[in-house]
């Protein structure tokens, strides 16, 4: 054989070979990919703009960015502020738009034009001035992208009418929510967005973007975006909306971080005492057997949808402010990015609305509930910052005798260890764990707690409801 066709026989076999192990892997055995330090270690906060402020103005959202820095988060995210679809027929309109009874035709995820700020919220130069805040105050800023569908009255439409998709009549096919889906089979429209990302970034400086809905469009779509991306801002962040099992190979290639939403809804369901404590184990563990090694998902529980299916009875209401408090220290100390919605730092119950004008009532923070919720959020999130196992550290569960109760688990980042118990219930306990073999002989110093009545690792722990320890081992 000559030396040509020897090279050739190495060529076609390492194409084999990545083939193969493209396709023969579990996604479950490969690694996701590093996302940026600034998104990895980050605290996001959420602006819903409706909500945020009286006004509902990007000028007036950036006043009140100085107080946001004050929590101690890194991130905000912004909902989205381009130009929504005006279309007053209702037949036009979301289901929960027309429950809402606000009888506002502008769904601020109904998009009419990608490039440009809906005069409600103010103009583009607001929000070059509100991004622009951001980094002055040392936050980083993603933007929300709407990219699985549009408004009836998408500026697009009248020059590239199949930038959606269409039946074999020409009719206009929609996705959820009774809106135009966009057509990925059209090259011209991936472009257009593309270029729309990149627009964003190269003249307006954000650091990343939400997509919304995400697995709803082509993944192969949304890895071009970040090799595009990259090039302008090599540490580009994106943040899928998609829960833990909707699509886990996002995470391969194009996304850094997806939602919890499978997690979130099982926490809620156990709050309102539908499942023993013990579940979330077991579904945090089902998780991380579907998804690739070392992915990331943001933790909540509340955001604008959330908040927007339960008008009139906000976890803060439902809950109440202690249990409240516990599931942030949870949020906090489990694997992943902890995610504040607006007004939980007061410990807001006012209702919220993406459909309309609904704004948090910012009196609440001269009340006792709301500078009690700020400081302990404040303390949580420098908590974070200083306790580098809660970054990095991998997460191992730790058995009790309670687990209808309480939560118990360690982080462990191979230096250093923190352990962490949470009593979700609303009743007291008298706690006892099975200590891991490294916990044996090791004391721990208290670096939060609460309702903690007495207690050790040898001899148990009394703990009141909706008591939490978090502590670093010695």
């Amino acid at each position: 054989m000559n030396l040509k066709k020897i090279i050739f026989s190495i060529f076609l076999l390492g194409i084999y070979a990545n083939t193969f192990s493209q396709t023969t892997i579990p996604v479950n055995e490969q690694y996701a990919r590093i996302a940026p330090e600034w998104l990895q270690k980050g605290i996001i906060y959420q602006i819903q703009p409706r909500a945020f402020t009286p006004e509902g103005t990007l000028p007036a959202a950036t006043k009140r960015l100085k107080d946001v820095a004050k929590i101690g988060v890194t991130i905000v995210y912004l909902c989205s502020v381009f130009v929504a679809d005006d279309n007053e027929d209702q037949r036009t309109w979301s289901p929960r738009q027309k429950a809402s009874k606000m009888n506002n035709a502008k769904n601020p995820y109904r998009m009419m034009d990608y490039y440009h700020v809906d005069p409600e919220y103010g103009n583009d130069d607001d929000l070059k001035t509100f991004v622009n805040e951001c980094h002055r105050l040392g936050l980083r800023i993603m933007l929300d992208m709407v990219y699985l569908h549009c408004g009836s009255r998408a500026v697009f439409l009248k020059e590239n009418p199949d930038f959606v998709k269409r039946d074999k009549n020409g009719e206009i096919i929609n996705a959820g929510w009774n809106w135009p889906a966009l057509n990925y089979k059209n090259t011209k429209l991936r472009e257009y967005l593309w270029e729309n990302m990149e627009y964003w970034v190269k003249n307006f400086d954000v650091d990343g973007f939400r997509m919304d809905v995400a697995y709803g469009v082509p993944l192969d779509f949304w890895e071009t975006a970040r090799t595009r991306l990259e090039k302008i801002r090599p540490d580009i962040g994106m943040l899928a909306e998609a829960h833990e099992y909707r699509r886990p190979e996002d995470q391969l290639k194009a996304f850094d971080v997806s939602y919890s939403s499978i997690y979130f809804n099982d926490m809620t369901n156990v709050l309102n005492g539908k499942y023993p404590v013990s579940h979330l184990r077991n579904t945090w563990n089902k998780i991380a057997n579907k998804c690739p090694k070392n992915s990331r998902f943001i933790h909540y529980f509340d955001n604008h949808d959330t908040s927007n299916n339960d008008w009139y009875n906000r976890k803060e209401k439902s809950w109440g402010f202690d249990a409240c408090n516990a599931v942030f220290v949870h949020l906090f100390t489990l694997d992943g990015i902890p995610f504040i919605y607006n007004g939980q730092e007061i410990a807001d119950t006012a209702r919220h609305s993406i459909f309309g004008k609904a704004p948090i009532a910012w009196n609440r923070s001269n009340t006792y509930a709301g500078q009690t919720r700020f400081k302990f959020l404040q303390t949580l999130c420098g908590l974070y910052k200083k306790e580098q196992a809660l970054i990095n550290g991998d997460l191992v569960w730790i058995s009790n005798n309670q687990p209808n109760s309480v939560l118990s688990y360690l982080r462990d980042d191979g230096s250093e260890q923190i352990m962490i118990i949470i009593n979700l219930s609303n009743y007291p306990v008298r706690l006892k764990i099975e200590p891991l073999e490294c916990m044996r002989n090791k004391k721990f110093n208290s670096l939060l707690e609460k309702g903690i009545i007495s207690g050790s690792i040898e001899k148990g722990f009394e703990i009141q409801a909706y008591g939490f320890l978090v502590s670093k081992m010695m």
